[in-house]
């Protein structure tokens, strides 16, 4: 019996080990027999591949463009009502990472986003919403690691939600839409992307 069980646990390491240098594009939601992958991908980013400067922060001594990425996505769960984009730093020193971007409100008939669509003057899809980042602004915030941090991971990922918009009055932090999410996702997928200042 004691051989059988260690013999199970390695085999079920080697599948996670297995699946885990796949990335998180690979990721199912949910896990159906014969169906595909819900995926994020980006023309301009590359999961674990280091950042455009382009796409960095523009401030707080990063030099970047503070541009939002290109996104695309596709085989959202079934039922999917909407989407959410979001950014996110869980490197970051506060205990709770930090929060780039959110976009909310997306409608299920998008699936992607134009270059700058988190910017100002972006085009951003009918009736979606950008909530407060951690920057104190409703617009996309590029990656800015401290100096000399080490290497960040940006985490880049797509909700599919089950409601059309979320429930939200007035201001509201980023962690309670971060709940919200969670509390309504179908699936979701998440491209990484390290950063740097060392």
């Amino acid at each position: 019996m004691k051989y059988t069980t260690l013999a199970a646990g390695m085999l079920l390491l080697a599948s996670f080990s297995s699946h885990a240098e796949t990335g998180s594009n690979d990721i199912c939601w949910p896990a159906k027999a014969g169906s595909q992958c819900f995926a994020l991908k980006s023309p301009a980013l590359t999961e674990g591949k280091p950042l455009d400067t382009r796409f960095a922060f523009n401030g707080w001594g990063c030099t970047g463009k503070n541009i939002s990425p290109p996104l695309v996505w596709s085989n959202a769960p079934a039922g999917t009502k909407s989407f959410a984009i979001t950014l996110h730093d869980p490197d970051a020193p506060t205990g709770g990472g930090w929060w780039h971007w959110l976009m909310t409100d997306i409608p299920a008939s998008t699936t992607a986003l134009a270059e700058g669509a988190g910017n100002p003057k972006g085009a951003l899809p009918k009736g979606a919403q950008m909530p407060g980042n951690d920057f104190g602004t409703r617009q996309y915030g590029g990656p800015c690691p401290p100096q000399a941090d080490g290497m960040h991971r940006y985490q880049y990922t797509v909700w599919a939600l089950d409601i059309d918009k979320l429930p939200v009055k007035g201001e509201v932090t980023p962690n309670m839409i971060g709940f919200l999410l969670h509390a309504h996702k179908l699936g979701s997928a998440m491209m990484t992307i390290p950063y740097t200042r060392d």
